[in-house]
């Protein structure tokens, strides 16, 4: 079985407390986007002022980050006559420009439960997890018969934990295909994460088929892939 080729994405401008930023922001747009973080919002004269720029030039910079749905209008309440101002603020998809430190927090907690309560309460942990995901799976899948409907259940949840997930079809069996693990850096600090996906998808998936893990990012794949098969 062809995987597709997973896409690879390269950083092209990396400032302090921003990351992963398109090469197309100019600096006049970064500089718009750090005076939003640290405001609940503003005008485009008060970024022009404090800028010095004209307002037509902030509003050509506003309406381009509008377009890449970075940022966003509100109307605020008139104080008088005429029309209100509007003022900008970020949107909830910028928020995927600066640092996050999820991984490393995880990491850190992992090895935090290791050290204070040992590696069985660190098991409990991974297990009590994988049980909520199991009640959670099996409430989606409740009235799908067909394997092939479960294993695209699964997939559709998994792309929204962002695993960007597929169901490959060949021949009478059904591959689940991760492109992506968004919980990489926590795998590699506790292995029971990744032997608890491959149980979860086995009863959640049912006992009238059976899931071998096929590839595995931590043991070198590109990818992981489940292979589903008729019991």
């Amino acid at each position: 079985m062809r995987f597709p080729q997973a896409c690879t994405c390269e950083t092209a401008v990396r400032l302090p407390g921003i990351s992963d930023l398109s090469s197309d922001l100019s600096g006049a747009k970064r500089r718009i986007i750090e005076r939003l973080k640290r405001a609940e919002s503003t005008t485009a004269p008060e970024l022009a002022a404090e800028f010095g720029l004209t307002d037509t030039a902030i509003r050509q910079h506003l309406e381009a980050l509008e377009s890449a749905e970075l940022v966003e209008r509100v109307n605020a309440p008139s104080a008088g006559r005429g029309r209100p101002p509007v003022h900008w603020r970020l949107a909830p998809s910028a928020s995927s420009l600066f640092a996050d430190r999820h991984g490393d927090l995880s990491v850190e907690l992992i090895a935090s439960i290791r050290s204070a309560l040992g590696e069985d309460a660190l098991g409990q942990v991974v297990r009590e997890r994988a049980a909520r995901q199991l009640a959670t799976y099996r409430s989606a899948l409740k009235g799908s018969a067909s394997v092939a409907d479960r294993v695209q259940r699964i997939a559709r949840l998994r792309t929204a934990e962002g695993y960007l997930a597929e169901a490959v079809e060949s021949g009478d069996d059904i591959t689940l295909v991760e492109h992506h693990c968004p919980i990489r850096d926590a795998a590699d600090s506790c292995a029971g994460l990744c032997s608890a996906e491959l149980d979860l998808f086995q009863r959640a998936l049912g006992t009238d088929v059976v899931v071998a893990r096929e590839q595995h990012l931590l043991d070198g794949g590109q990818r992981c892939a489940y292979r589903v098969t008729l019991a």
